[in-house]
């Protein structure tokens, strides 16, 4: 291999690539979209939903209840419904998010001892909210009847001992919970970590494959065979420029991630570099399989979302992955995207170190080495 005849088809690889506007088009405008899109538009935090009152009772403790739910800040009445025909047309509408029923006879129970229950109607048109949003509101419910079994065991127990005198405290367990890694719940430190990793993939993937088959579309590729250039010094000629441009993008992205959405990064930034070499390999031999059985950049795009969106959705970065079938579950351990998203989530996330990632970063080795071969073999079969 002769280093200047490699550094030249790099150079002339920079040159063809910030020289054609679609080709700049595809290095930076992507990742800046993906960037803002997911970092300020894609949200899946629930912090302010929409309930309708019905209030069947009319008592204290219900206007006690309903004081909870507006205290709590999550929660916005905009409808006070009578009937339940009214309140089945602001679920159909889509007016609010739940509907919170108290029955009749409310505080007649609570004031005798005995079980009574507030009806939650959720409205399931968008399961994520559904799911969240009910929670907090059954969580509402769970305080209130706590404070109303202390008080009235508080009640109970000095009426018992007014004679004596006695004051005895009334035994307590309290639940404490910690959330470590992603304190406030934030769905913006879950997703713009994955970012990266989407980025870097589709930017390499895409660009190397079209790379080199632009140079069949326009009739090059005949006349870089018959110069001494040989076919490992042009396929490092292809790859090399676009796993720079890669690890710029990746470089970018993880910055703005911090800088500009705040997300925390608690790793190894040497880690983070070493693990993404590692996936370069995965990504820039799969862009050269799609260079052999492509023969225009429009098949090439093609191709590469055919490839790039099944490792996208079985990655885990949108939907987690031990909620798939068990057989989804197995087909996504040849998914390298899936480690890779775990490590640089490991890495922002919760400060990960090789210790923890090793066997990721073990997975990331195979498949790039096998990867990477085959395809470099089939490329140089086809040069030959």
């Amino acid at each position: 291999m002769v280093l200047e005849r490699l550094i030249e088809i790099i150079r002339k690889e920079y040159r063809q690539a910030f020289r054609e506007p679609r080709m700049r088009f595809m290095l930076f405008l992507p990742p800046i979209i993906q960037l803002l899109i997911f970092g300020f538009a894609v949200n899946l935090d629930v912090n302010h939903s929409t309930i309708a009152w019905m209030d069947g009772d009319h008592s204290v403790e219900s206007r006690d209840l309903l004081a909870a739910y507006q205290a709590s800040g999550r929660f916005e009445v905009v409808a006070l419904p009578s009937s339940d025909r009214e309140a089945q047309t602001l679920l159909d509408k889509n007016t609010v998010d739940l509907v919170v029923h108290v029955l009749p006879g409310f505080e007649r129970d609570i004031l005798r001892g005995r079980t009574t229950a507030v009806q939650i109607l959720v409205n399931g048109s968008n399961s994520n909210i559904a799911n969240i949003a009910s929670g907090y509101a059954s969580s509402i419910v769970g305080r209130f009847a706590a404070q109303v079994l202390e008080d009235q065991s508080r009640d109970r127990m000095a009426a018992r001992m007014a004679p004596a005198a006695v004051h005895l405290a009334i035994p307590q367990v309290k639940l404490q919970s910690r959330v470590w890694f992603n304190p406030e719940l934030k769905s913006r430190n879950y997703f713009v970590p994955g970012i990266v990793v989407n980025i870097l993939m589709q930017v390499t993937l895409m660009l190397t494959a079209m790379a080199i088959v632009r140079e069949k579309e326009i009739g090059t590729m005949e006349q870089l065979m018959v110069t001494p250039i040989r076919p490992s010094e042009l396929m490092l000629g292809k790859t090399l420029p676009f796993a720079m441009v890669g690890l710029v993008n990746m470089v970018t992205a993880a910055g703005a991630a911090i800088l500009f959405f705040n997300i925390p990064f608690r790793g190894s930034v040497l880690l983070l570099f070493a693990c993404s070499l590692l996936f370069l390999m995965t990504s820039l031999g799969a862009g050269l399989f799609v260079s052999t059985i492509s023969r225009s950049q429009q098949q090439a795009m093609m191709t590469t979302f055919l490839i790039f969106q099944p490792f996208f959705l079985l990655s885990g970065f949108t939907f987690p992955l031990r909620n798939m079938p068990i057989s989804i579950q197995y087909l996504s351990l040849l998914n390298p995207v899936r480690y890779f998203i775990d490590i640089v989530r490991g890495l922002f996330l919760k400060g990960s170190g090789f210790s923890v990632l090793w066997p990721q970063m073990l997975a990331l080795a195979i498949f790039g080495v096998v990867i990477l071969t085959l395809s470099s073999m089939r490329f140089r079969k086809r040069l030959d």
